[in-house]
């Protein structure tokens, strides 16, 4: 017995010499460019895109299991070229895989040709097999559908029969006893609300049922602890969220929360947007007074953190914070400075307004471009995205209606100006998502963006009679009206009837005139601001701000206010108290319940 454990320790000590099979080395990731493919073509390999979000659970596990398997390692050593790409710093790739969700696996010839799409986490065996299948036969699998040429509509008004479908999808599409539309993940569709709540101003009841059933349910994501909101439920539920909050979700809530306090004063909606506010500028704000990007769904990556998000602040802190995405984008920042705007009319809060301003100061310091344009991020090379300028210009054209300072309604126009000519595709139809940077990928038209476009440019319009914002409208509207365009929105449709709406009818005209240290002046435009309209021009003419330019108003003593809707406008208005009773008298309901 001595003998043989002896011997059995000198085998194993001799094992223990031998060297274990070599592991594949990691993969090699590269960077997103055309020389990837140059490089793919000579030395006969095929490129594989794991399109990733930094905040997402599912990449976090994939990269953990899938991408750290000795199978497809070594199968991407013998025949890719992996590239992985973080979705919210190309916004010209993510709007182009947003429906394969995150992570999104593509793979490519050495041509740029579409293989395999693939949409979230991927196991290991399935992977391998993927993998060896392209390898075995390159031929573009039945995820790559070719794309028939499309054309567009001629006309950039929504036909009454397609804005009836609209309608009727966007109600069917509603679920009645938990809110919310759609069945797999629960979220707040700003644009879907938002829509429901001009039917209900208008007094469609059960429009406004959808809206505040919503605006109820959603509170159920709002982070208890800390405020902010998490990107969606899943399992057809409120109570399986998903833990990340990204810049998006934040922005459009509070603004949502705060119109729907303005409309309802239901101080639960104030007190949702309040929370979101706080989590932002306690987790998100930089020191220079712009914001982050996103933070983390889990504290460990890969792992769920359901056990983390039920403890308190300081049980949480213990453990430590989830990683935050410190890059600066302007995309992001436009999103949360809109917002802002309409949490301080709202609220009458000054700080807020102070909050948006020195974002503004900042993306203008570090993002601007010649021209009125903007750059995504901080690092130069990346191509020169729609989102970005947009969502800029509809900041500025929100600041000008909450300030009167006529310096954002030119950086607007600046906006305006810079998409214009930076990003129409041939076609006469639409605006592509980023301005044409790569041999292999063409930018495509993105919906959303051509539904926020379009309102932004027509309203931009009504306040400078420039036809070339109407024109930018018009080509946007006659890329979202086509059919084939919309046919797979489902009910997710609000923006486009909001957007058709606006195009064919004008806003909402509050004009005070009066000067700026004027404190009457100042309490009509401060309730001119706070009237719970979305779609409206205000303006704040100060005489001497004009250099001697005639108005098209009468002269008076006193500061005054004048309201025009369609088809009447009223004579001067002295009180603040008077400005919304008198526009509820003067509004003509053109926008119908049935709408």
């Amino acid at each position: 017995m001595k003998r043989f454990l002896f011997l059995s320790l000198i085998l194993m000590g001799q094992g223990s010499l031998i060297a274990a099979p070599a592991a594949p080395p990691a993969i090699e990731w590269h960077e997103w460019s055309d020389t990837v493919f140059a490089q793919a073509k000579k030395e006969n390999r095929f490129v594989l895109l794991d399109l990733e979000a930094v905040w997402c659970h599912w990449c976090h596990v994939m990269d953990a299991k899938t991408y750290s398997n000795p199978k497809v390692i070594s199968l991407i050593g013998s025949r890719y070229i992996a590239v992985r790409v973080d979705q919210d710093s190309r916004p010209d790739l993510s709007n182009r895989y947003e429906d394969y969700g995150w992570p999104a696996t593509v793979v490519f010839d050495a041509n740029g040709g579409e293989i395999v799409k693939r949409q979230g986490f991927i196991p290991p065996e399935q992977m391998s097999s993927m993998l060896q299948a392209i390898i075995d036969d390159p031929t573009p699998g039945p995820s790559v559908k070719s794309e028939a040429p499309i054309e567009y509509s001629r006309d950039a008004l929504i036909p009454e029969a397609m804005a009836r479908g609209l309608r009727e999808k966007l109600d069917a599409g509603y679920d009645g006893k938990l809110g919310a539309w759609g069945g797999t993940h629960k979220f707040l569709d700003w644009d879907n609300v938002e829509y429901c709540m001009e039917r209900a101003q208008a007094g469609d009841s059960q429009a406004r049922k959808m809206a505040a059933q919503t605006l109820d349910a959603e509170r159920q994501l709002i982070d208890p602890v800390w405020g902010g909101v998490y990107q969606y439920s899943a399992e057809g539920d409120w109570k399986h969220p998903h833990f990340e909050k990204i810049m998006q979700m934040q922005a459009e809530n509070l603004r949502i929360y705060a119109l729907a306090y303005a409309v309802w004063k239901n101080p639960a909606w104030l007190q949702a947007a309040g929370d979101i506010h706080r989590y932002l500028l306690d987790f998100l704000r930089s020191p220079d007074g712009a914001f982050y990007t996103s933070q983390d769904a889990d504290l460990v990556p890969g792992s769920h953190s359901a056990a983390y998000f039920q403890l308190d602040d300081a049980a949480r802190r213990k453990l430590g914070v989830p990683r935050v995405d410190r890059h600066i984008y302007a995309r992001e920042n436009g999103w949360f400075i809109e917002a802002l705007v309409q949490f301080y009319s709202a609220t009458g809060e000054p700080q807020r307004l102070h909050e948006a301003e020195g974002a503004a100061a900042f993306i203008l310091a570090e993002r601007a471009l010649p021209g009125g344009g903007f750059k995504h991020g901080a690092e130069d090379g990346a191509p020169l995205c729609l989102g970005d300028t947009l969502y800029m210009g509809r900041a500025f054209l929100s600041l000008y209606e909450a300030t009167g300072e006529r310096k954002w309604l030119k950086n607007a126009e600046d906006a305006a100006r810079f998409i214009g000519g930076s990003f129409s595709p041939k076609d006469e139809a639409g605006f592509n998502t980023a301005k044409a940077a790569s041999q292999f990928i063409s930018p495509k038209p993105n919906f959303d963006e051509n539904v926020d476009l379009a309102r932004f440019a027509n309203l931009l319009f009504h306040y400078t009679d420039d036809a070339r914002d109407r024109e930018i409208a018009a080509r946007a509207m006659r890329f979202l009206v086509t059919p084939r365009v919309v046919a797979g929105r489902q009910s997710y449709v609000g923006g486009l009837l909001l957007a058709g709406r606006e195009f064919s009818t004008d806003p909402l005209h509050i004009t005070v005139v009066g000067p700026k240290e004027d404190p009457a002046a100042r309490g009509l435009f401060l309730a001119a601001l706070e009237y719970p309209r979305v779609y409206k021009r205000l303006e704040w003419i100060d005489p001497k701000d004009l250099g001697g330019t005639p108005i098209a108003y009468p002269s008076l003593p006193q500061a005054a206010a004048f309201i025009c809707t369609n088809t009447t406008c009223s004579p001067p208005i002295y009180k603040p108290e008077q400005i919304a009773l008198r526009i509820d008298k003067l509004a003509v309901k053109e926008f119908s319940a049935k709408q």
